[in-house]
């Protein structure tokens, strides 16, 4: 994949930057904007932002009631695009389904954005369950177990720079406050082979994931169980899951 400092200043186009750092601005605490809000979270003028907006409106992905924009449901066709055109999605489901025929738990594969863990591909029970990830849901690495498997394999200086950098808010009792109990969680990670993570963001919810490496040693991925506690120790979890995960992680690497 190319990286932006590789390209060519040409080939740069202002205009296409501007214009998805419009629509990336709009959030669960932003779900609607004035041209005046956008541009101070853009990071544009107002007049450029309002110029931004208004086409977007017309191409159909904004709205506005004349005074504020908000998002509509085109915007995720952007993010289908990836999902139907990506091999790699397609590649695991045979794999995310037989660990879900044997464990009758739900499993997902994630990528890591930047500090966001991306849920790309899932399989799930016929149980109903209140947790989980949702194809493109986004989350902060450090709050889930695949986030936290694959920071392990990210510079630990950078880690742990990043997370002091965090305002680390409590979703339950359990959440972890303290950046470097956190950073600990990362270690274990990488010491283990494997991430493990309880309550962090649902009360009564445990996660085990395992990394995707790929023939050369490198990250591509992470694989992830998401199950409630009930009457299984932690113990008792990881013996009975993470067997599972490793075959299936050793039966990939020649895939990816």
């Amino acid at each position: 994949m190319m990286e932006i400092d590789s390209l060519n200043k040409v080939d740069w186009i202002a205009g296409l930057e501007r214009g998805l750092a419009i629509l990336a601005c709009f959030d669960n605490d932003h779900p609607t904007m004035t041209a005046t809000q956008a541009a101070e979270r853009a990071g544009l003028n107002r007049t450029a932002a309002r110029r931004y907006l208004l086409t977007l409106a017309h191409l159909g992905y904004l709205y506005s009631d004349g005074k504020k924009f908000g998002l509509t449901p085109r915007v995720l066709k952007l993010g289908w695009s990836y999902l139907d055109s990506a091999a790699l999605p397609r590649l695991l489901m045979p794999f995310l389904q037989r660990v879900t025929a044997i464990l009758n738990e739900s499993v997902y594969v994630c990528v890591l954005d930047g500090w966001d863990s991306v849920c790309i591909a899932r399989n799930g029970t016929s149980r109903v369950m209140t947790s989980g990830f949702a194809l493109g849901s986004r989350l902060p690495a450090h709050l889930a177990s695949p986030g936290i498997a694959m920071l392990g394999f990210q510079a630990p200086q950078e880690v742990l720079a990043r997370m002091a950098e965090l305002a680390l808010v409590p979703f339950t009792p359990h959440t972890i406050t303290d950046y470097r109990l956190l950073y600990r969680e990362v270690e274990k990670s990488r010491e283990l082979g494997y991430a493990l993570l309880e309550q962090q963001m649902q009360t009564g919810v445990r996660g085990i994931a395992m990394p995707l490496k790929n023939r050369n040693g490198q990250l591509v991925a992470a694989m992830s169980v998401s199950m409630p506690i009930k009457n299984e120790t932690t113990e008792e979890a990881v013996e009975r899951v993470l067997p599972v995960l490793q075959e299936t992680a050793n039966s990939l690497i020649n895939h990816l």
